[in-house]
Formats: C-alpha cells, structure tokens, sequence
C-alpha cells in the first residue's frame, strides 16, 4: 500500500507539472499550444490555408500582419482592440496617426468569417491576429517558426489616446525603449529581438525625417546615421512628400537577420533603431543576432512573451462574432 501511495502521489505531481507547463508561458497566462483541438479541431488549419493564399498574391503580407499584432498587444494588450471600427463619435485606436498606416484588417476578416462558419462563437480575433502574424512570416520557410500559444479573449474597449502612450515611438531614445518594454514585461533581450521585425516591411518618410534636416544645433543629419544612407534617403523623401521607404534595404521582403548588420552599419532608418547601439547590452546582442540560428530562436521566444501582454482570458472579455465590432448584448 505504501508504495502505491507513493506512486499516486508521483503520478499527481505528474499531471499538475504537465498542466502547469501547458498553460503558463513566462508570465503566468493560461494559454495552450492545442487550445482549440476539441473545440475547433481545423482552427489553424483554417487560418494556415487562408494565409498561404494571401502570401502568395502579396509577398508584403507578413509584415503588414506581425505590425499589426505587435500594434495590437502593445496597447491594452493581446485583445484585437485595435481591430475595432469606431462607433458614433468615439474614436478608436484605428484611428490614430500611428496607426494610420497599418493594414492587413481584410485578412483578418476573411479568416474569421471563414473560422466561424467552421466554429460559430469558438476562435477569438485575438488568437486568429496572432495565428496571422506568426502563419504570414513563416510562409518562405515552409514551417511555423514559432509556437502559438492560445486561449486569448477579445476586448471591448479601444481607445485612440492609448496609442500615444502605449506604442513606442520611433524617435525613441533607448530609456524610453527599455522603460515601455518593461512595463509590458519584456527584458532587455526581448527589446532588442522585437525589434528585428524591421526586418521585413516598409515606413513613410514622415517617421524618420526629423534625422534628415535641422537635427539639432550642431548638427543638420543626426550623427547616428550613415552619411551615404543618409543621402539616399534624402532623395527617396522630397520636401513635402511621404512616399514608402523600405526598413531594411533591399531586403524588405526577407524574414532574416539583415537587419542587425546593417544596424552595425549605422542604417538602421529610425532613432529607434540606433538607439539600441547607445547601450552596451543592447549592442552585445545586435553583435551576437548576426547569426541567423540564434535570431530566429529568440524572436519566437519574444513572439510568445509579447502574445501574452495583458491577457483577457477565461470568462473576461469576449468572443467576437464580427473582428470590427464588439458583439450585441
């Protein structure tokens, strides 16, 4: 009896591991991997298709989703409040200036409608954004590239003047980089890793020409910044004009570490981006993502951290019928 005792009890200690490992992920979130095996079995089969198909027609999808989800969790955290339509008078964070080039919302659209012809009232738009993200980016590889952990909720609250405190700037300096991640819980390693999304996609003029012109009293371009570069971006941004720019020179369409050498370049196209040579910690793991192993590794570490921003889950928030608005009580 005294050793079936034992192995009762080991077999418990067991299953509450296995149960603990299944629904934390570094910040206590009850999300799973197979969150939907039985309630919606084709769920990400679903989504995987429909995004193949979107990838295809346009190559530029991946970063419009990954900017999308990042813009979504920043602010209120992972609940698709940055999906919803305004209503009324009440401006959303859609609606922001700093939102005011995000795209990528028809996708969602699509594959929710298709979700719940398949599963009425069962996949939230938080998880589909996040299924998105990660599907869109893993296309060219033939393979996820990343867990998605799911069980997300969604919100029914969005509100333009969160944007400007919540979303990190690309002016930024680094102090006030590492300050916002950190109230978002996510390290120095996260800061640097996320940041390696401007790998793929493209910006406008306007968020980065402050450095082009009248910098400071010392200085016409910021000193940051390649002198060359800085002249190729002069020409690609007439006075008075916004055109696209891309983030990492010629390669904006490449999920890879590019990124981080031209970092070392001194080109990377915001403040933001040099501000991470200002910090001797930050510049070890620029150095250190010039290896391409170790960058894809982390930055699906850091995917799953940022997924997990102030969570709804359980019984708070909703399920929505509809990604653009909130359901009808």
């Amino acid at each position: 009896m005294k050793t079936s005792k034992t192995n009762i009890l080991l077999l418990v200690s067991l299953v509450l591991a296995f149960e603990f490992l299944s629904v934390c992920n570094g910040q206590g979130t009850l999300l799973k991997k197979h969150f939907y095996k039985k309630s919606c079995p084709n769920a990400l089969a679903i989504v995987e298709t429909i995004i193949a198909g979107k990838v295809a027609a346009n190559p530029a999808l991946g970063a419009k989703l990954l900017r999308l989800h990042f813009h979504d969790c920043f602010v209120r955290g992972c609940d698709a409040s940055v999906l919803l339509d305004p209503v009324g008078t009440a401006q959303t964070e859609k609606q922001s200036i700093v939102n005011t080039f995000l795209s990528g919302y028809d996708v969602i659209d699509d594959i929710k409608t298709a979700v719940e012809k398949a599963c009425p009232g069962v996949v939230s738009c938080a998880d589909i954004l996040a299924l998105a993200a990660r599907d869109s980016v893993s296309v060219p590889f033939g393979k996820p590239m990343w867990d998605v952990l799911l069980g997300r909720r969604d919100g029914n609250v969005s509100l333009l003047a969160d944007t400007f405190v919540q979303l990190p700037a690309p002016f930024s300096n680094f102090t006030s980089l590492e300050t916002l991640f950190a109230s978002k819980k996510l390290n120095l390693n996260d800061l640097v890793t996320l940041s390696g999304g401007h790998t793929i996609g493209v910006s406008h003029c306007g968020s980065f020409s402050n450095r082009l012109a009248n910098f400071s009293s010392t200085s016409n371009t910021d000193p940051s910044l390649d002198p060359a570069y800085a002249k190729f971006l002069r020409k690609k941004c007439p006075a008075n004009t916004n055109p696209e720019v891309e983030m990492d020179p010629k390669s904006s369409l490449s999920f890879d570490n590019h990124y981080y050498k031209i970092l070392l370049e001194k080109k990377g196209l915001f403040q933001s981006d040099a501000a991470l040579l200002t910090n001797r910690g930050a510049t070890k793991i620029v150095k250190k993502f010039t290896n391409d192993k170790k960058f894809f590794e982390k930055f699906g570490k850091s995917m799953q951290k940022m997924g997990a921003i102030e969570l709804l889950v359980g019984k708070k928030g909703e399920i929505r019928k509809q990604c653009r608005v909130v359901n009808r009580k």
